[in-house]
């Protein structure tokens, strides 16, 4: 007989930052629509579309080619890390090197692997919010303060007050995360924004962890404006980026973190650690829709922008709903039910009446309470019913 032990059961003698880790996700409310038939399903980040079949076909010949072993560079494979660094290189107008990119099992993962790089217990990371719960619940995971810094309604415009991140940094700060453009406010940081962000890091020895996972979904350029455009190589930045949203690959788990060179050696030993890396065959799939994939890229990022337009214009329409400015980018439409300051039953009743699942704002912070996101990367013509049902249930 043990004598002595400590009282409470197995989950109390786990970390405490995992006993207060929040559980409460959009999940949650899907499970609640399984009896209602006909549901037009908003409420993920994610498109409507399969991935296309030129890079589902790339993973099927790595799989018939055996290539099912371990991967030994734990940074990734030759064939994608080369890709990653043209590709990146390409778009940011200024070399990206090979040994500055590290291929990830998710761009989660990288958010993960970054913070786990420079957050502590005693520290904390600064992070604009609306955002991402995951963000949130990551700098709480590896043990950090987690201080959100709200973006700021500006003539019916989310933007970002410099001057109170800074105010929010201090001694034990390792980090300032935002994400651009954003999920789910779509705010897109413009590149003054990035100036004054990157010359803070300079001045205080912060990192700058920039989630840029829709960046591709930029409506008015090829890329937003990306802190990879204007950081020297020993910066303390990184940069997170994922294959889900731009190549609809949301299935295939695949990210990269881009960070120093310096750092390749310790982030792979990181990368070992953590997951081992990621699948050869996965791997394969990512290079070829790095090197043939713009067309396709083109084709979300117009299928977002038309989704935006078309939501925002309908929305507009009905009286209850209140708007800002359309995003600059990303895949949602976020606002506001006059009569409905409770989000999560607002989520209810217009998953009832209207048969549309939504997602609610209280999910991404308290900056975003009582508001409302939608997923609008979809076939328009079905985005068109979703928002014809909201509009007849809202009057």
């Amino acid at each position: 007989m043990i004598r002595n032990a400590p009282p409470g059961g197995p989950e109390t003698r786990i970390r405490p930052q995992i006993q207060d880790m929040v559980t409460d996700n959009i999940a949650v409310l899907a499970e609640k629509a399984r009896h209602i038939s006909g549901v037009i399903p908003l409420w993920f980040g994610e498109g409507d579309l399969v991935t296309p079949a030129f890079i589902r076909d790339a993973a099927k010949r790595a799989l018939d080619a055996g290539r099912t072993f371990y991967v030994p560079n734990m940074r990734g494979t030759p064939s994608l890390t080369s890709a990653l660094s043209t590709y990146q290189t390409r778009l940011h107008g200024r070399p990206i090197e090979v040994d500055r990119s590290t291929v990830t099992p998710s761009g989660m993962q990288a958010v993960a692997l970054a913070l786990e790089l420079v957050v502590e217990p005693g520290t904390n990371a600064v992070y604009v919010t609306p955002q991402w719960p995951n963000i949130h619940n990551a700098i709480h995971v590896a043990g950090g303060e987690p201080r959100p810094c709200p973006l700021v309604l500006q003539n019916n415009q989310w933007t970002l007050d410099i001057d109170h991140v800074a105010a929010l940094c201090d001694a034990r700060t390792r980090a300032i995360v935002f994400s651009s453009p954003a999920n789910p406010t779509g705010w897109t940081a413009t590149q003054e924004d990035l100036r004054a962000l990157l010359a803070l890091s300079r001045e205080r020895g912060i990192w700058i962890i920039a989630d840029e996972v829709y960046g591709r979904l930029y409506f008015d350029g090829d890329i937003a404006p990306s802190m990879l455009q204007l950081a020297e190589p020993d910066d303390l930045v990184m940069t997170v980026n994922s294959f889900s949203k731009a190549w609809a690959m949301t299935g295939f788990r695949l990210g990269w973190l881009t960070h120093p060179a310096s750092l390749a050696e310790r982030v792979g030993a990181m990368t070992q650690y953590l997951n081992s890396g990621t699948a050869d065959f996965i791997q394969e799939a990512g290079a070829t829709a790095i090197t043939e994939g713009e067309g396709f890229v083109g084709e979300i990022r117009e299928r977002c922008r038309v989704g935006v337009a078309l939501a925002h214009e309908r929305l507009a329409q009905v009286s209850r709903v209140r708007l800002t400015a359309p995003p600059h980018g990303g895949m949602y439409s976020f606002f506001r039910i006059d009569g409905m300051p409770d989000a999560r039953v607002a989520c209810l009743q217009v998953l009832e009446r209207a048969r549309v699942g939504l997602a609610p704002g209280e999910l991404f912070g308290d900056a975003a309470a009582g508001w409302l996101r939608m997923c609008v990367c979809r076939d328009a013509r079905q985005l068109g019913i979703a928002l014809d049902r909201m509009a007849e249930a809202l009057v």
